[in-house]
């Protein structure tokens, strides 16, 4: 019924006039800018707030399936749409579990305490380690949920809204974590589609970063109408072009994207070490360049602390038009033939070394975007040294989202969760934010080896051609 209902309306919009489905899609744009500042400080509290957030879904839903048979309909509804996140998440919940051991038998307290026969006390002195410091990843990346509801009460009483500012930090620290994760795994994840390991994404990321934040302080006097939009799309072609460099070379010549990729990068790093330290080093010594103009910022939505920019909205809207262009459009059709059997591809009349050179390219820009984001949003400015491992992690998102786009964005978020929450784990509880590298790297292990969660938690083995249909489209991509 839901289904028919929903086609229904889909195909009332469809048959109207294009000029209305445009005025129609510009209102609803204009009434959620008009509204992003409310709307951010929604979703953070909600984030903040998860598990009572959750409930409350869980409780709509449950309403809204009365008339549709109640618990059955739910059950079903609920199934379908969870059933592939099972070994995802018993993934992170291994490798936490895995990491909390590690913080456990890796402190000095604890390694005295073995050695003079107190084992109680030394379990009861790693618990209480595990507990602060899960317990400082999680207030620095979602906040403190009574801090978050006292907020609330405080702005209720008249207050304003800086006391919820304060107490939603996490969740925004958060949310700016997820923005580069989110654009570098979309274009990991569309090289993937198209059969092509593109491992140069943290080189593409700095091209595109230097070039926005370069259009941002060259260009002055220009209204940020004008100004941002150009520094974006700088940035966005700069990551691009830098990547087309590999797809080339695989489409003219076989050369491996995997070994030109990662050429790309070392050449990009010292390319960036000679234009910081060289032409764009604003002051003698310092190997940065000069602050981008105002008008090139990509402003926050709320005030300081809350650091959450319009990258995000760019981020999203990225992933919506890679989902679109993957799945909707001609284009992302031959990319995907290409991606599942090249042979098939070029005997049904699609040119493959076009779809390299132009995947490459696309999965570039995103890359791009990433540091554009990085750039415009955070830093404005690029000194050296500017690298923070976005690109490779990208990797990890990908195989995490499965190189779905919407995969993509829930696997960013939660590493953006992970990241945000490692520097406050570090400074109250005093353990290293390699840990979370770990959680990390331990994520990507059980992703790429599902048979091992399945054998922890016994959990039936699906038909072995399913197994294959999900791993083909990250296998291709090694291939000759």
């Amino acid at each position: 019924m839901t289904e028919e209902r929903t086609s229904g309306l889909t195909q009332r919009i469809a048959v109207l006039p294009l000029w209305v489905r445009l005025a129609l899609l510009a209102v609803l744009v204009g009434v959620a800018v008009l509204l992003s500042k409310w709307l951010v400080l929604i979703l953070l509290i909600a984030l903040g707030l998860w598990p009572i957030t959750v409930l409350v879904g869980l409780a709509a839903l449950a309403l809204f399936s009365i008339p549709r048979g109640g618990w059955p309909w739910m059950r079903s509804w609920l199934g379908a749409r969870l059933r592939d996140l099972a070994i995802p998440l018993l993934s992170i919940l291994t490798a936490l579990v895995i990491g909390a051991l590690v913080i456990m038998f890796t402190d000095a307290e604890v390694y005295a305490a073995l050695r003079n026969g107190q084992i109680v006390y030394a379990l009861r002195v790693g618990l209480r380690n595990v507990a602060v410091a899960y317990g400082a990843l999680y207030e620095g990346a979602f906040g403190n949920p009574l801090d978050i509801l006292e907020a609330i009460g405080r702005s209720l009483g008249g207050e304003g809204i800086q006391p919820i500012l304060r107490a939603v930090r996490g969740p925004s620290d958060s949310m700016v974590q997820s923005v580069p994760y989110i654009l570098a795994g979309l274009a990991v994840a569309l090289g993937f589609r198209a059969g092509l390991f593109n491992i140069g994404a943290e080189g593409q990321i700095g091209m595109g970063w230097i070039a926005a934040v370069i259009v941002g302080f060259s260009f002055t006097g220009l209204p940020m109408i004008i100004h941002l939009p150009l520094a974006i799309i700088a940035g966005a072609i700069a990551g691009g072009l830098w990547s087309s460099i590999a797809g080339f070379l695989r489409a003219r010549t076989g050369a491996h994207e995997v070994i030109t990729t990662i050429m790309l990068n070392y050449i990009s790093f010292r390319l960036a070490e000679w234009l910081l330290c060289g032409p764009l080093e604003a002051v003698q010594g310092t190997c940065r360049t000069q602050e981008i103009a105002p008008s090139a910022h990509l402003p926050r939505f709320l005030d300081h602390p809350v650091t959450l920019h319009w990258g995000f909205v760019l981020a999203l809207a990225a992933a919506v038009v890679t989902g679109w262009f993957l799945f909707r459009t001609t284009w992302g059709y031959q990319l995907r033939t290409v991606g599942a059997n090249p042979n098939a591809a070029r005997y049904g009349g699609i040119s493959v070394g076009k779809t390299y050179v132009m995947a490459m390219f696309l999965s570039g820009c995103l890359a791009g975007l990433a540091g554009v984001c990085q750039g415009l949003g955070i830093s404005h400015n690029v000194a050296l040294g500017f690298r923070a491992g976005y690109g490779f992690d990208a990797i990890a998102l990908a195989l995490l989202g499965k190189s779905h786009p919407a995969g993509v964005v829930a696997a960013a978020i939660i590493f953006g969760v992970l990241r945000a929450g490692a520097a406050r784990m570090q400074s109250v509880a005093g353990v290293p934010t390699e840990i979370v590298q770990i959680v990390q790297a331990l994520v990507i292990v059980f992703i790429a080896a599902p048979a091992i969660i399945r054998a922890i938690y016994r959990f039936r083995e699906r038909r072995r051609e399913r197994i294959e249909a999900e791993m083909a489209v990250f296998s291709r991509g090694w291939g000759a």
